[in-house]
Formats: structure tokens, C-alpha cells, sequence
């Protein structure tokens, strides 16, 4: 077994005023599998986050939502025990499996004690590795997506998502909702799960992360029997795409008071050189505070809204700047020039100083925060490896987010943000304007 123990330490908020220190280590198992770790062993207590890259890409064509629908299942049922007997056994060792999917992945998350960590392994490894596909299970499950979709049919935010997704990305897999259709997941049959398990759940395109109480040495041996029996290769992943739409508005009839409003652009990627002035941008253009200048003009000055925010959207293969807001049908055509206006502003004369140092003292501060438990931890260092982020990430992050400086702000700001191409999806009854 290999392990290269991360040179230095992260600084962890803990329960209490002071700051504890952690150390991340590379594990290797000897079967080849890569994994990130944090031992702490004061509670006897693991927290395990798998993330197999693919996800809903892998689905076919014409088979949109299969790996949405094979992963609902992946804990109805395993080996030889049903989806009662699988509940029953995973209550009794007092484990937490949770199953999830999204378009670049299908994320695993366990949880468990030390002192049944074996058993509760050995239940996730049949959940990962043979899973039933029950016809009962497969429609019951198949009911809660299909009512979903439905939800989702009458929700404004979703289908401002699923048409802004559809203009920026066309066919490829983005373009489309994870969870299918209708008709695309009502056609799903079990033979169409269980392609898509050996194409979604493979060691090719793996990250693991590890935390709490299990050493290096425990850890390597305990992954190889886990995830051997899974193939290593899974389908080629869909190429790059770029956020195609062009400036404008597309309107969806939807009846009620207030429309939903999802406007965005293209982004840039976390290893551009740009990143992290791009990053303090958006801070203070409509990232997380009150104070943002998007806040400030469309709720603070104008009452239009509750909240507003912008975010730096980083996919496997895309990468986009998004922003949401709801308003009042009467006042959707200000808040859409006031939104451009200031795309306008902040692009032709970047912050002020005041601005840069305020959102720089934001976004250190409040990072340690976020390293509250190990679970927390742990979807934090799979997040990690995801984007490409070295080992040493959490140590030198704030210190690249004081390195930026004004000049570096207003640069990106003149290449990032297109007030001419940024699309606006309304989903609502916005009175005097046009599609």
C-alpha cells in the first residue's frame, strides 16, 4: 500500500473556540484504488463518500433516466435480501447508505461505527455490486420518479432549469433532465437497469474519501474488497460543450403572480488561471451575502425581491455563470434591465477597493466553517478530487483568494461577463414584454 501524507494542515472548526488541526493522506490499496483520508479517532464512527464519474451520461440513447432510476434502487434490495430484509439490515447494524445521481455522477455516502464497519461494508458492497431489481421495487420506485417529473411539470424554477439547459446544451446529455420523461422512464425495463449499473458503477472514473475512525492501513484492504468485483471501464464520457445560448429572453406562459427568472452565460473553469478572481467577482456581484450589488439594487433600493444570487457553475464537461430571482409579473422587465445594467457596470469598471476587501474577508473567514463533522469533511475532499483540486487545496485556498487584486478583477470581469449575451428564461405572466 502507497500513502503520501499530505505536507501540512488544515485548520478544521470544531465544536468549541479553537481550531483544531487535521492531516489529509493519500491512501493507495494494493488493488490500485486511490482514496482520501482523515483519521480521527476520538468517536468511533466512519464517514465513507464515493463518487463514480459518469452518471446520468451514461445513460443511452433513448434511455434517459435509467441511471437515475437503477440508482433509487440501488438499496431495494440486494443478494439475497429483499428490500425489507436489506432495511432490516442495515437498521440493525445501525449504518446510513445514501444513493444518489446527477449528471456527472452517481455519489455514494455511508456511514457507520467502528465497531460494525465490517458488516456494514459487506451490506454496501451488495448493494453496489448485486442489486435485485424486484419488479416490485423497480415500480414502486419507477412511481416516486414518474411523480416527481409530474411535480416538476408544475414547478416555474424547474422548468426554467429544464429550458434554460435545453437552449444552452441542445442534445448533448446537459440539455435533457436526469430523471427522463415520461415516456423514456415508463419504457425502462430491468434488463435497461442492469446495463445501466455496469455502465454507471465503474473504478475507472472513481473518488473516495474517507474520515474518522480508521487508519491508512485499514482502509486500502477494506476499499479492494468493496469495490473489486466492479468493472474498471465504463462508456466514453460526452465531449466538452459550451454554453450556447446567445443574449435575449425566452418567456413560458405560467400562471402566477410572480415569474421565475433564470439568467446565465458561459463560465469559466476551475483550472483556468482566472478562477479564483472570477470567484471573488461573483462574490460580490450576487454570491452569498446581502451585500452583493444585485441584492442591493433589486431588493435593497427597489423591493422587487426577496433574494437574488449568481454562482460559478462548474460541470465535468461545461462550465457556466447562473443566476435566479423571482418578482412580481408587473416588475420582471425592470429587474431584467437592471440585472443587465449591472453585468454592463461591473464588466466595463470592475470593484472598488472597498468591494474587493470585503468580499476577500468574506470568503476566507467563512471557509473553515464549512469542515463541521466528517461527513461533511468527507463530501468536501470528493468534491476535491472531482474539480482537480490538489491535495493541499484546503491550505493554500484562502491565500489565492487575498492574492487577487483589483487589476486582476477588472480583467476578468471585461473577459467573463457578456451583458449582450446573457439569456434570460422567464417562467410567468411578465407584463409588456416579449419573447
Amino acid at each position: 500500500m502507497m500513502m503520501r501524507l499530505f505536507a501540512g494542515a488544515l485548520a478544521l472548526c470544531l465544536a468549541g473556540p479553537a481550531f483544531a488541526q487535521i492531516e489529509i493522506q493519500e491512501v493507495e490499496s494494493p488493488g490500485g484504488i486511490t482514496a482520501w483520508l482523515v483519521e480521527e479517532h476520538s468517536i468511533p464512527f466512519v464517514a465513507l463518500e464515493l463518487r463514480f464519474g459518469g452518471g446520468g451520461n451514461a445513460d443511452p440513447e433513448g434511455r434517459r433516466g435509467a441511471v437515475n432510476l437503477m440508482t433509487a434502487l440501488l438499496e431495494e434490495g440486494a443478494g439475497d435480501l429483499d428490500a425489507a430484509g436489506f432495511a432490516v439490515a442495515q437498521e440493525e447494524l445501525a449504518a446510513s447508505f445514501r444513493f444518489s445521481a446527477g449528471n456527472d455522477a452517481v455519489s455514494v455516502s455511508a456511514r457507520f461505527l467502528t465497531e460494525n464497519r465490517d458488516e456494514a461494508l459487506d451490506l454496501l458492497r451488495l448493494a453496489l455490486t448485486e442489486p435485485r431489481f424486484d419488479d416490485a421495487a423497480v415500480e414502486r420506485v419507477r412511481g416516486q420518479v414518474l411523480a416527481s417529473i409530474r411535480s416538476d411539470q408544475r414547478s416555474a424554477g424547474a422548468i426554467a432549469a429544464r429550458e434554460f439547459n435545453a437552449l444552452a446544451y441542445g442534445d448533448h446529455p446537459y440539455g435533457s433532465p436526469l430523471d427522463g420523461t415520461e415516456e423514456s422512464v415508463a419504457a425502462l425495463t430491468r434488463a435497461d437497469l442492469q446495463e445501466a449499473h455496469a455502465r454507471a458503477l465503474t473504478r475507472g472514473r472513481l473518488q473516495v474519501a474517507a474520515v474518522g475512525d480508521i487508519t491508512a492501513e485499514e482502509l486500502g484492504p477494506l476499499l479492494d474488497r468493496l469495490l473489486a468485483d466492479l468493472p474498471l471501464d465504463g462508456p466514453e464520457p460526452p465531449p466538452d460543450v459550451a454554453v450556447g445560448v446567445t443574449g435575449g429572453t425566452t418567456i413560458i406562459d405560467f400562471a402566477a403572480p410572480q415569474s421565475v427568472i433564470l439568467f446565465g452565460q458561459g463560465g469559466i473553469a476551475f483550472d483556468d488561471p482566472d478562477y479564483f478572481a472570477a470567484f471573488v467577482l461573483n462574490e460580490v456581484l450576487g454570491g452569498g451575502r446581502f451585500s452583493t450589488r444585485l441584492m442591493r439594487e433589486l431588493r435593497e433600493r427597489r423591493g422587487l425581491t426577496y433574494g437574488v444570487g449568481t454562482s460559478l457553475v462548474g460541470r465535468d464537461h461545461s462550465d457556466a455563470l447562473l443566476g435566479q430571482v423571482s418578482v412580481p409579473n408587473a416588475r420582471v422587465a425592470e429587474a431584467v434591465e437592471l440585472i443587465r445594467e449591472e453585468w454592463a457596470r461591473l464588466a466595463a469598471e470592475g470593484l472598488t477597493p472597498e468591494e474587493l476587501e470585503r468580499a476577500q474577508v468574506f470568503l476566507t473567514g467563512a471557509y473553515p466553517l464549512r469542515f463541521d463533522g466528517n461527513a461533511t469533511i468527507a463530501g468536501i475532499l470528493v468534491g476535491m478530487q472531482a474539480q482537480g483540486m490538489p491535495i493541499d487545496y484546503p491550505n493554500t485556498r484562502n491565500d489565492r483568494i487575498m492574492a487577487v487584486t483589483l487589476e486582476d478583477v477588472q480583467r476578468v470581469a471585461a473577459r467573463l461577463l457578456d451583458p449582450e449575451g446573457l439569456h434570460f428564461v422567464i417562467v410567468g405572466q411578465p407584463e409588456g414584454m416579449d419573447g
